[in-house]
């Protein structure tokens, strides 16, 4: 058993590429690219953890909790650009682990990324539900409240007092919607997907410019609140701890490099669809926490589904008795809209990364022949896609949206790690591979990109590493069990 056997890069892409039986279509031109990495990134983060970051840990600073946040992400981005221009198959960091660190690290990093695809997906189905009844709320009508939230939420009913929901049914009906758009094709779901992105982006520079007028800016002082005596609670600590709750906001742009094989040109378009994404979703969202921390008290954005509305609605107090109320409630309105579409496409980018980390592992024989399976029509990883759906919907129907949002956090930070050391593992193995795009300053910049990461990791609370822990460990137990066991690298025999 060759635990830390690896495959050349070489091997990776003619396994990938050679059968046409077992091939994706390869039909993403530079754009699709960009706005798959755009649709990820924007959604769940910005409008709907922001505003938990800002009232549980950074108070105002989670502007800086945002730049933090960015920062680490762009250093993961140059790793992952290097890799996906250099090595354009499907399977992400999964493959980069393999051609790298060896075949278990490879199905660590694999189990991991279930955490930040799938739960990804499942949170984002929590957001959208969430807005989902703030639409609904805008024309006097409601989802029956037993089942908008996860089991155990009280929800609040409009004609006053409480119902304690069972199932979060909406979350679970998105799910489906996108895993059969995700069926039919990658081609008609990026188009989906660039449609999306245009009206969110809009709705976003519309809260800019409305928000921006309404501000109160005694709700930024003081801009980092005094630590409340434990860590994570304002002061500093609060600030890097928002940096780590809202890195799920960032979390989508490595979902681009899952794409790789259905990518037309990857070498030269994988790097601009993963940077340029990065790129402008940093602009926009140290913009809009600003905006949204002016215009309501911090602490009154705790464990709000929708904090953007919150915002807007003490936005559209101040302007109460102007020529601008009407604007306000017109832009509360496009507000939710954008988040429901916004949420959608992120949906829609997790739940396209997440079958392609399946195939990719089942093509190495750590999984069933059938995860590798590719509907004979749509030239999509079908079977894979229906299961992810199913445990999305499992997740996004019986679990809370902070609990998941941890999840992702720690699992994804944990990615960037793994792929951080491995572009320095590749340089001193493989120092003659072309590299259409290469990190600058190696090995100081990816051990500077590992480091942020397991900075942000250590902020995290200990309840969810020992979930983490948990995950892995069962993950440990199913790679012994029959990954290992059905290795096609192990069964030819093959050893570092």
């Amino acid at each position: 058993m060759a635990l830390f056997a690896t495959k050349s890069i070489e091997q990776i892409r003619t396994e990938q590429l050679g059968s046409a039986e077992h091939s994706l279509k390869r039909v993403l031109g530079p754009m699709n690219l960009l706005f798959l990495g755009i649709g990820a990134v924007i959604g769940t983060g910005i409008f709907v953890l922001t505003g938990q970051a800002a009232a549980a840990n950074a108070g105002p600073a989670v502007v800086i909790s945002m730049i933090i946040a960015g920062l680490a992400s762009a250093l993961a981005g140059l790793c992952y650009s290097e890799f996906a221009s250099t090595v354009p198959v499907a399977g992400s960091a999964y493959v980069y682990a393999y051609a790298t660190l060896g075949e278990f690290i490879a199905w660590v990093i694999g189990w991991d990324l279930i955490l930040e695809y799938a739960l990804g997906a499942a949170t984002v189905a929590v957001g959208w539900s969430g807005n989902l009844s703030a639409l609904l709320g805008e024309f006097g009508l409601q989802f029956p409240a037993a089942l908008s939230a996860a089991p155990g939420t009280l929800v609040s009913m409009a004609g006053g007092g409480t119902v304690t929901a069972v199932f979060n049914l909406p979350a679970v009906l998105i799910t489906i919607a996108v895993t059969a758009l995700l069926i039919v094709g990658v081609q008609k779901s990026a188009t989906v997907n660039s449609v999306i992105v245009v009206i969110k982006v809009g709705v976003v520079l519309l809260i800019v410019a409305g928000g921006a007028m309404f501000i109160d800016t005694s709700n930024w002082h003081p801009f980092i609140p005094r630590n409340e005596g434990t860590f994570g609670a304002y002061g500093w600590s609060g600030v890097f701890r928002g940096a780590a709750v809202v890195f799920f906001a960032y979390i989508g742009f490595d979902a681009v490099s899952t794409s790789a094989q259905e990518a037309r040109d990857p070498q030269r378009d994988m790097p601009r669809g993963i940077l340029g994404s990065l790129a402008v979703c940093t602009v926009l969202y140290v913009v809009v926490s600003a905006v949204m921390v002016g215009l309501v008290p911090y602490k009154a954005l705790l464990n709000q589904p929708a904090p953007m509305v919150v915002a807007i609605d003490a936005g559209a107090v101040r302007a109460a008795g102007t020529a601008w109320a009407g604007v306000m409630h017109a832009l509360r309105l496009l507000v939710v809209v954008g988040t429901l579409a916004g949420l959608s496409s992120v949906m829609l980018v997790m739940m396209l990364a997440q079958p392609r980390i399946f195939y990719a592992m089942a093509n190495d024989g750590l999984l069933p022949e059938w995860a590798r399976a590719i509907h004979p029509r749509f030239r999509t990883p079908h079977v894979t896609t229906i299961v992810t759906g199913i445990a999305v919907s499992i997740a996004a129907g019986f679990t809370g949206i902070g609990t998941l949002g941890s999840l992702v956090s720690i699992g994804t930070l944990m990615a960037f790690v793994i792929v951080s050391i491995g572009i320095i593992f590749l340089r001193r193995t493989r120092p003659d591979l072309p590299r259409p795009f290469a990190v600058p300053f190696v090995p100081a910049l990816p051990a500077f990109s590992a480091i942020v990461s397991l900075v942000l990791m250590a902020s995290l609370p200990w309840t969810t590493w020992e979930r983490l822990i948990i995950w892995m460990a069962i993950g440990i137990a199913l790679y012994f069990a029959y990954g290992a066991r059905h290795s096609r690298l192990a069964s030819k025999d093959l050893r570092i």
